[in-house]
């Protein structure tokens, strides 16, 4: 079998989906997004969402001037094999970004999964058939609402809630306090800290991760940039609250395994998106149960490479949570079958060959600004 042709779609969704104060410091609020597909001289084509930031015209360019190149007349069987070799050809002038190669991935598996008549998890030997979520936050306006929001979540079923809190401090302590304050003490409801780096240095997130340890938070997760190796070593040294890292470290599992050796984090991430897709997913979720740590799956924050996501999830013994981005609008960008969370809080993999993914291509129509 080999890939006869490769199409990369540059989208926009012009209506907003999130507002600039949800995305604490961005000015616009449309989705830009790519939509990749793999086709092969077996008649399976194998698509995926791509990462797009806010320059779909750029993550385009990308991937039709490196990656399309690469995988042109290879074998989409031979996943192992582009994933070492485009290591090389990365490093001789290509030096894509950390979102470039993951669709890419996705698409492989995706024919695989067809291929097989397997859904991606079962494909890859899964674990579970359905994973425990916890609600992951946007900014919001103030303390109050991410309270009433965490005991909404915690009244509808789910398993925990994580908080992207205000950049201000004491803003931010506040936000924490009236969140526990709001669901209680329960045990089987799990409070996460997320402040996206807002501590510049080590002493601030030192006095933030006591302060979480007295409101038994569950995990402190970038607290400070991921390559403030020093600082991070010294948070997880010294406090008791895991320290979760390793989310937007460039290197995929490469560099995730020197921040187990090295004892930067207590819990690493990934994600399918900013790490290289599925194979690094797995490569980085073995790599961690080796050490005996957990390698929580990150939000990929747009809906289809969610549902790839939680096919991982699914196939890993080592990640504890599926984590769903609310708003809920986000879910259905693109696709018609959005995740399904059961009233238990457990969301459930579509059961479809490959990544079971039920395209709206109407939807992505009327997004395409251009096709590459």
């Amino acid at each position: 079998m080999k890939i006869t042709d490769i199409e990369i779609r540059l989208c926009k969704h012009q209506e907003q989906v999130m507002s600039a104060t949800e995305l604490r410091d961005a000015q616009k609020s449309d989705m830009h997004f790519l939509i990749i597909t793999l086709k092969t001289d077996a008649g399976i084509d194998g698509v995926s969402m791509g990462f797009a930031g806010m320059g779909a015209e750029m993550a385009g360019a990308i991937a039709a001037g490196s990656l399309k190149p690469f995988f042109l007349g290879k074998d989409p069987l031979a996943r192992e094999k582009h994933w070492h070799d485009f290591r090389r050809y990365d490093r001789v002038w290509h030096l894509t970004p950390i979102y470039a190669y993951g669709p890419f991935d996705i698409a492989l598996w995706d024919i695989a999964g067809q291929l097989a008549g397997l859904p991606l998890y079962q494909l890859l030997g899964h674990y579970r058939d359905k994973a425990p979520t916890y609600v992951s936050s946007l900014f919001l306006d103030s303390p109050q609402d991410y309270a009433e929001q965490a005991l909404n979540f915690k009244q509808g079923g789910f398993h925990g809630y994580k908080l992207h809190p205000p950049s201000d401090y004491h803003e931010a302590l506040e936000a924490y306090r009236l969140c526990r304050e709001a669901v209680g003490p329960d045990p089987k409801f799990k409070l996460m800290a997320d402040p996206v780096t807002a501590h510049t240095y080590y002493e601030e997130a030192l006095r933030m991760g006591r302060e979480l340890e007295k409101l038994d938070y569950y995990w402190f997760e970038e607290p400070l940039y991921d390559v403030d190796f020093n600082g991070l070593r010294k948070l997880t040294r010294d406090l008791d609250i895991p320290i979760c890292g390793a989310e937007v470290l460039a290197g995929s599992h490469y560099s995730t395994a020197e921040c187990i050796a090295g004892d930067v984090v207590d819990i690493v991430r990934s994600d399918v998106s900013w790490k290289g897709g599925v194979t690094a997913v797995m490569k980085t979720a073995h790599l961690a149960e080796a050490f005996g740590m957990r390698c929580e799956i990150h939000t990929a924050i747009y809906p289809a490479l969610e549902i790839v996501n939680l096919h991982c999830c699914c196939a890993i013994a080592n990640c504890e949570f599926f984590e769903a981005l609310y708003p809920g609008s986000l879910m259905k960008l693109g696709i018609k079958n959005p995740i399904q969370i059961d009233a238990d809080g457990y969301a459930h993999p579509p059961q479809g060959p490959g990544t079971g993914i039920e395209w709206d291509w109407d939807f992505i129509d009327d997004a395409t600004v251009a096709v590459l």
